[in-house]
C-alpha cells in the first residue's frame, strides 16, 4: 500500500529555504538562525556522478551513520538521471538506487544537501510517508552526523518554522 505524501511540497519548500541559508552564507559564513548566531558550515559540490558515488559509500561507512542508522548495510547505488528536474531515491529488494540528473541544467542537484536527502530515504526505515516525520529526523540527524551541528540546527529551525515536526 503506498501512503500518500501529504508533507512533499512543504519540505521542498523548506529545504529550499535552508539551501538559501548555505548559499547566502558569503565569505564570513556568519548567520542568524533561530535565534543563534551560527558559523554555516561549507557544503560540497560535486563534479560527477562518479565523486557523487564516492561520497556515498564514504557516508555509509562512517561509524557514526551505522550505529544511528539500522539500514546503513543495506547497499546503495548511484546512477545518473536523464531529466533535470527530480534527484529520486528507488527502493529494490537488493538495497536502493539514488539517481541524480547531471545535466547542464539538472546540476543544481549535483551538491551535498541533496544528495543527503536522497540518502535518507535509503536510511529511513520507519516505513511511514516518503517525506513524513520519520524522514525528516533521520534528515536531520543524517544532516547533522555529516555536514554538522550547524547544519543540523538550520535544518531543526526552518522544519519547526515551516510546521513539519520531526521524529
Amino acid at each position: 500500500m503506498v501512503m500518500r505524501d501529504h508533507h512533499r511540497s512543504a519540505l521542498y519548500a523548506a529545504e529550499r529555504m535552508a539551501f538559501g541559508v548555505f548559499d547566502g552564507a558569503g565569505p564570513t559564513r556568519a548567520a542568524r538562525i533561530g535565534g543563534v548566531d551560527i558559523t554555516v558550515p561549507p557544503e560540497a559540490r560535486f563534479a560527477s556522478i562518479e565523486s557523487i558515488c564516492d561520497y556515498v559509500d564514504r557516508v555509509m561507512a562512517m561509524p557514526t551513520v551505522m550505529a544511528r542508522f539500522p539500514r546503513s548495510s543495506a547497499p546503495v547505488r548511484v546512477r545518473a538521471r536523464r531529466g533535470a528536474a527530480a534527484a529520486t531515491y528507488e527502493p529494490g529488494p537488493d538495497g536502493g538506487v539514488i539517481a541524480i540528473p547531471e545535466t547542464a541544467s539538472g546540476r543544481w542537484a549535483l551538491r551535498e544537501l541533496v544528495v543527503l536527502h536522497e540518502l535518507a530515504h535509503h536510511l529511513d526505515d520507519s516505513g511511514g510517508a516518503a517525506h513524513g516525520a520519520a524522514f525528516r529526523g533521520a534528515l536531520v540527524d543524517l544532516v547533522g552526523i555529516v555536514v554538522g551541528p550547524e547544519a543540523r540546527h538550520i535544518y531543526r529551525v526552518v522544519f519547526g518554522q515551516s510546521g513539519l515536526p520531526v521524529r
